[in-house]
């Protein structure tokens, strides 16, 4: 059973991906915030990580940067809902600068569980395989 670390600061959110994972046999643990997420990360093991790019007592992109120094070696799905209260001028890609800093794959909220799903199974694929060409 694969295991997977939730990382975001809205319990909507955080129980939306809870529901939709356990009931597809992921085993999944819900942090609500950096901090916390750090400290689930430190004490068990993970096949994957959903990280909010944008949480409290984290400054822009320091969460994902952050849990991918922790581990290198997991898939990190970053998720973001932020958008800018001032339209006139473009808003920076987020999810395009959270893939420069470690991120396998990115998300905007909101996603439906179809997508999150689909973007979870490439991502275990890929890390299956990896680790197959490193023991082979």
């Amino acid at each position: 059973m694969k295991r997977i670390l939730v990382v975001d600061d809205d319990p909507l959110i955080c129980s939306a991906i809870h529901a939709w994972l356990e009931e597809r046999g992921f085993t999944v643990v819900v942090a609500d915030g950096g901090e916390t997420g750090l400290r689930a990360l430190d004490g068990s093991t993970f096949d994957l990580m959903i990280v909010d790019i944008f949480m409290p007592h984290m400054h822009g992109f320091e969460s994902v940067r952050v849990f991918h120094q922790r581990a290198p070696t997991v898939p990190l799905i970053a998720i973001s809902g932020y958008v800018f209260a001032e339209q006139r001028t473009p808003a920076p890609d987020f999810l395009s600068m959270a893939l420069e800093l470690g991120a396998t794959r990115c998300l905007r909220k909101p996603f439906t569980p179809r997508t999150l799903l689909s973007v979870i199974d490439m991502c275990l694929q890929e890390s299956d395989a990896f680790r197959l060409k490193i023991v082979g």
